[in-house]
Formats: C-alpha cells, structure tokens, sequence
C-alpha cells in the first residue's frame, strides 16, 4: 500500500514530523493533535524524529487536499506540486514501501515558492529583551489572565537554534568560542525556565513544539559553537521530567551522545559553571529519565524498549559529561554518590558486567563503560560473584586433579585452611599463607589452634580482627599512626623482607573477597595507590603503587606539614633568605634521621620564590610514594595475588574503602527497624529494654555490642539494614549473659526481669568477647 502524507504549514521550512501512528504516539502526542503532521505507511510505521533517507526534493511546507472540507479556503492549489494529482503520488519516506509508478521530480517542475534559495548564512535575529522586562510580562500576563504576549515570547524563542542564541547569547555577533564562557545570559535563561512550568498549557506546548522543530534540522558538516549552546541551553529545559515530554527529550540526548569529541569537551566546561542547584537538578532529570525507562510506572506511556534501546545509552552518556565536568571541578560541584543510580539494583547487572567483560569498551553499550552510575551496593556483588565463581573454579580444578591422580578426594581441598595459635597469630598466619598461596581463592575457613569452635564465618571475622588489631599496633612498627589525622602510614625503615606488608594486602584482598569489613584506618590515597595500575601488570618490572598525589592527599597524613608546605607556597617574602632550605629532606627511621636528595644534588640547590613548588611536589612524591615504594609495592602485590577481578577497574578510590572498611557511621536506630527476632517479638518487654539499653550505649559499647553480635564493629556495603540482624529468646536462667552466633548475627538473649539486670549482663558478654566455645 502506498504512503500518505499529511503537511501542516505551521512546521517551519525545511522541517518535517513524521509521528508513528500507534498507541504510545497517540497517547503522548494527543495534544498536540491539529499541529503535528502524521505519516500512514501502509501499516510500517516509523518514528519520525529517527533520522531516514533524505527527500527527493526540497523540505519546504506542503498542505495536502486530502479530506479537504467543503467550503473551505485552502492554500492546497498554490503548494500543490505540478503533475502529482494526489498525496499517494508522493515518493515514499520508508525504504520498504515502494509504489508501482514513482513519478521523478525534477527542478524545472517545481513551484517558484520551491525554487528560492535561502540564504547561506542565516541572519541572526535581534533580540534584546531584559531579564526584568520579562518578568514584568509574567507577572502582568498572571494578574490580567492575558498570556499572549507571553506565549509568542516562548513560542519564537524556542523555534530554532538561530532563536535561542538570539535570545540568551550576552552579545547576538560575538562568537564565545572558549571553554570557560559559555556566552549565555545565565539570569535571564534560569527566569525564563523558572516561569515556564508556571504559564497556560498551550504555552509550554509550543515550546516543546519549537524544540521539535530545531532537532529536526539537517545538520551538514560540523556543528558551531552556537548549536553547542543551544544544545547546553535546552537540556536544561525543567519541562523533560515526565513521560509525555520523553520522546523529545531521548532525541536531544542523542544528538548531544554523538557530538564529536571537541565539542563534548566544550560542553564539559561549561557544565562545570552551572550552579550547584541547576546542575544537581540536570543530574536528577537524566536519573529520572534511565530509571523510568527501565521501570515505567505505565508501560503504555513509552514506546516499546525495542524501538528505543537507545535512549538509555544517550542520556547515560551525557550524564558522563557532568560527571567529568564534576571530577575535573576544584571543588566538585556535588558529591559523586549523587551519580549512583539505585534502580540499577535490580537489574541484571552480571549479564552486563559479563558483556562488558568480553567486548570491553566496543560499540556495544554496557553500563560498566560508565562505572560511576554504579552503587557500591552493584559493584561489591559483582565482586562478590565473580569471587564466588573463581572460588568454585579453584574448588573444581583441585577435585579434578586429584581424581586425575587416583587419590583420596577429601572435603577439606575445597577450601583455604588456616589454623594458627593466638599467641604466634602474625607469624602464624603468614607461614599458613606462604604454604597455602595456591589456594588463596577458595573459600576461607579458620581453626584456632585449642579451641572447638567451627568456623561457619564467625571465627574468619574473629581472625581478622585479631590480626589487624596486632599488625597496625603501632609497637609492632609496621606502620606509624598520626593522630592528627587518625590514620595509619607506612613505616618508611629499609630491611631485606618485607612479606609482612605483602600479608596485610592479602589479608586486605581476602577481606573483599570473602565480604568481610575490616578496621583499618588508611588515608585514601592508599586506595588511589591500590588502583595504580587496577589491575596486576604484565611486565613484573613496571612499577605498581606510584599514583600522581598532590598536597591535599598529603594533608589527610599529616596535616601540619601540608599546612608548612602550603604556607612556603604562598610566602610573600624570600623564601631563599627566609626559610634557607634545599631540595634536601630528612626523616626519622628506627631512630636514625637520614637525609635524602629530592633531585641529583639537591643539597646544594636553594629553594627559591621560583621553584618552590617544584620543591613542593618533589617532597610530596618523596613521602607518599618514592620513601616507601618497597612497601607499598609488597602490600600491593599482596591484595592483587587474591583481588584479581576485572570488577576492580570499576572502583573509585572511595568504593575500595568501604569495600574493605565498611563504614564507622553506626545507626541503632536503623538496625533496631531492620532487627528480626525469633521466640520475641518487638512489643516484648525484653525487647523494649533491650533496644533502651541499646540506643543510650556510648559508641563504643555500640561497637562492642556489634562486635559481639557479627564478629566485626564495622558496618558493610549496603548499611546496618544489609547486617540481617536477629534477636533470639533462650529458655535459660537469667543468671546466663547474652550468646551470640556471630555467623548468622545473632544474639540470644533469656527473658531478663527488668532492664537494669539486661544492662548489667550484656555490657558483661560484650566487654568480654573474644575467643570461641562449644556449650
């Protein structure tokens, strides 16, 4: 069946809208219904705004005589191209609807209106009203009820990227073609956006009807710094917040998605000048956008996901740009959880991560190409999975070797057995690690070497704790603690050995990878360290460790000699004469000060007004990276020997630290709506005094009380509601203290009299918890 076409003359020149006719265009365009124009295929229906084959003849405005009502005047026989007696003449749109006789048109059959030529370079329209005399015209339009004026206002500016530099460029002829001024007229655009949501229906229609009408547009060639802004200025619309307006809104994400590189680059920039509210508003739309997409409340209000599979990498991708213009801000416009995106959860986020495994960053869209809308909570579980799975691969490799070998298969293979004394626990736990290094990827079990009790997860958290508590004891001189900042540093002495520091990375490796949170208290730039490369090199010899650190990364270990170094960088006076120091340090190793050069005769070289900061960020690098590269090298290569995963060049610095530390911030409150209780129930009178107790301990009874409950004081990815906490009655005197199965964070408790004897018994059990029994 042959096409029909309908034009409307009120679509500028050179613009065609060919809506789909089905349900979802119907629904989100019935509006506008009279105005847009709609194309009938024979029953293949395209969406319009999708770019198709190119017309074979001029976009200008047609009105066809189609259904033409009796009696009315229509401009039909002034447009009507000659020789075509009928729309259904009309050359197709769609490649796979052809009919039989297709009439060629040339030039010489056209119309005069066809013929005109438009000017190469467009004129810019002068354009010169005010920020308050705009606001004058909303409020005048809001107390007369008379929003004309207002409405022929929106209904020009918004009608092409030419009408909206004209009215938002500061200057209509200066070019703004740097990345640090957009040009734009900031105020009077945040009150044009600000009155819009306010005026008549009719308005707000015409507006998205104009931005239509300049997305459909065909480009040539590549874009200027005028259609970058136009861009810039209508991604901020405040009116792309619901479905109705989300067709419009995919194909502006698209058409910004695919810019070229340049002009992403610009358009960084100047996100990165928008204001803290306008960009975390952008941020929550383009959220907004993914999650409904994903999620629709009402299915029928979206066109199917197989006709649009690419509105979600688009606006994924210009969420990427703030992002960046976040990271590459002084000081970041927003936090970066607010680019997590928490519907992600529930996704199938390893079918992705699996994808993304086996074509990295190809053409093909995966949300890991973009890690930062990723949640802690998405990336510990593909950790945790692609642990579990490397775990099982270990597990059957050893089956399958010894079964080759025709020997005895004993249980005990598929795990990674430690057994040490409490009293040699360090030099115990390395020996156990050394000999086991080929099973550092099963699964971990713990004996105590004495004690009965079996390790179903709690006696694993008991050795952990143990451990970091004896290795990061500062007499143990591993590592220097300053409490200025409260964090642990390496300890910078030379030896011939360091295994011990290779031990803490592993134990740092076997905590992620058996999800155990640990309390360890290093500065973050350990963690920028850790990502430095992301994953083990190929060549033993590169270097591992040796991350580009600045003085703000030396503040957060030892704030009073940041604060020095920063006060040398802005001394006014002369620094030579003044400070009368060289490109020479000194440190305190095991009680001998030695002195290091910071370049190649740097005793003799004077710092100077001119090469302080030279001196500044040798120093730096000298502390956190070339004084302890032994090290931090050994504890490097430590945690990757266990931490192997591809899943790891997703990570933030941040992510890693919680991934291993879990977070300090306890909330009571938040584990007492989460608690679940067996033989209790939340209205008893144990329990009542159980969490009065609870919520009135000092933190550091807290502490206890969760260690005694989990085996570990810190609280996992995911928060205190992941903890699965339970609360459990003992039919036992109430001279008993509190149990607890710290393998299933549980605490029992007899059902005690009164809230002074439950008091005075659990501070009891949870002051004194170390060390495991069988009753």
């Amino acid at each position: 069946m042959a096409a029909t076409w309908v034009f409307h003359r009120d679509l500028q020149p050179a613009t065609f809208c060919l809506l789909a006719q089905c349900s979802y265009c119907v629904n989100i365009c019935t509006p506008f219904y009279g105005k847009w124009v709609f194309a009938w295929c024979g029953g293949k229906k395209q969406l319009g705004l999708d770019r198709g084959p190119k017309l074979p003849y001029p976009s200008h405005s047609f009105i066809s005589n189609h259904k033409k009502e009796s009696g009315s005047q229509s401009l039909s026989s002034q447009f009507i191209l000659p020789g075509i007696r009928h729309g259904r003449d009309l050359p197709p749109i769609v490649p796979d609807v052809r009919p039989k006789h297709q009439h060629r048109i040339t030039i010489d059959l056209l119309p005069p209106e066809v013929k005109g030529r438009l000017a190469y370079e467009p004129v810019a329209p002068l354009r010169t009203k005010t920020t308050r005399e705009f606001q004058e015209d909303i409020e005048r339009a809001t107390v007369s009820g008379d929003w004309k004026h207002v409405h022929d206002f929106y209904l020009t500016t918004f009608g092409s990227f030419l009408e909206v530099n004209a009215a938002f460029k500061k200057e209509a002829s200066a070019p703004f073609d740097t990345t640090e001024d957009s040009g734009i007229n900031t105020k009077f655009l945040n009150a044009v956006y600000d009155a819009i949501l306010l005026t008549p229906p009719d308005t707000q229609k015409a507006v998205l009807k104009g931005i239509i009408n300049s997305l459909l547009r065909e480009w040539k060639g590549r874009r200027t710094k005028d259609d970058l802004r136009a861009y810039f200025i209508l991604v901020q619309n405040p009116q792309c917040t619901s479905p109705a307006t989300y067709v419009i809104y995919a194909h502006l994400l698209r058409q910004m998605a695919t810019l070229a590189e340049a002009d992403h680059y610009f358009l960084m920039h100047w996100f990165k000048k928008l204001s803290q509210k306008r960009f975390k508003l952008l941020v929550e739309r383009l959220h907004l956008f993914i999650s409904t997409r994903l999620f629709p409340a009402k299915p029928e209000e979206l066109p199917p996901m197989a006709k649009c599979s690419w509105w979600i990498p688009s606006a994924t991708k210009v969420l990427s740009l703030l992002n960046a213009a976040n990271s590459i801000s002084s000081t970041p416009i927003t936090p970066f959880v607010d680019f997590y995106n928490l519907t992600l959860e529930h996704t199938d986020f390893m079918v992705d991560y699996h994808t993304w495994q086996s074509q990295g960053n190809s053409t093909r869209f995966t949300f890991c190409q973009f890690p930062f809308i990723l949640s802690p909570v998405v990336k510990k579980a593909i950790i945790q999975k692609d642990s579990e799975q490397q775990m099982i691969s270990m597990a059957r490799q050893s089956l399958v070797d010894k079964v080759s070998r025709r020997q005895r298969v004993d249980m005990s293979l598929l795990f990674l057995n430690i057994k040490v004394r409490r009293l040699q626990l360090v030099s115990d736990s390395l020996d156990e690690l050394t000999r086991n290094r080929a099973d550092l990827k099963k699964k971990l079990k713990v004996t105590f070497v004495g004690e009965a009790g079996l390790d179903m997860g709690g006696l694993t958290k008991e050795w952990f704790l143990l451990l970091i508590r004896q290795i990061f004891h500062t007499d143990y001189g591993m590592f220097t603690f300053f409490k200025d900042s409260h964090c642990h540093w390496f300890s910078s002495w030379k030896c011939d050995n360091y295994s011990e520091f290779r031990l803490v990375g592993a134990l740092m490796g076997l905590a992620v990878y058996n999800s155990i949170t640990l309390d360890i208290r290093f500065p973050p730039c350990v963690y920028k360290k850790l990502l430095t490369p992301p994953l083990l090199p190929c060549d033993p010899d590169a270097p591992v460790g040796v991350a580009t650190l600045s003085l703000d990364d030396l503040q957060q270990v030892t704030p009073d000699l940041a604060h020095g170094l920063a006060e040398l960088l802005s001394y006014e006076g002369n620094v030579e004469e003044d400070f009368c120091t060289t490109f020479q340090v000194s440190q305190e190793e095991l009680g001998v000060i030695k002195s290091y050069n910071l370049k190649p005769g740097g005793d003799k070289i004077p710092v100077t007004n001119q090469n302080r900061k030279e001196y500044v960020q040798l120093y730096v690098d000298f502390l956190l990276n070339k004084s302890i590269y032994r090290q931090f090298a050994a504890f490097y290569y430590g945690f990757h020997s266990v931490c192997t995963s591809d899943a790891l060049m997703l990570l933030r610095p941040e992510e890693v630290e919680i991934l291993v530390c879990g977070s300090p911030n306890l909330d009571m409150s938040t584990l007492q709506k989460a608690a679940q209780y067996e033989g209790y129930s939340k209205t008893d009178p144990t329990i009542r005094a159980f969490w009065d107790v609870v919520l009135a301990f000092p933190l550091v009874l807290q502490k206890k009380l969760l260690h005694f409950t989990t085996g570990s004081d810190r609280v996992p990815v995911g928060g205190m509601a992941d903890l699965n906490f339970k609360i459990s009655k003992i039919d036992a005197s109430t001279d008993w203290l509190p149990l607890s199965h710290t393998c299933f964070n549980q605490i029992c408790l007899p059902p005690y009299k009164n809230k002074k004897e439950l008091k005075q018994k659990l501070t009891i059990a949870i002051s004194n918890a170390e060390g495991f029994g069988l009753e």
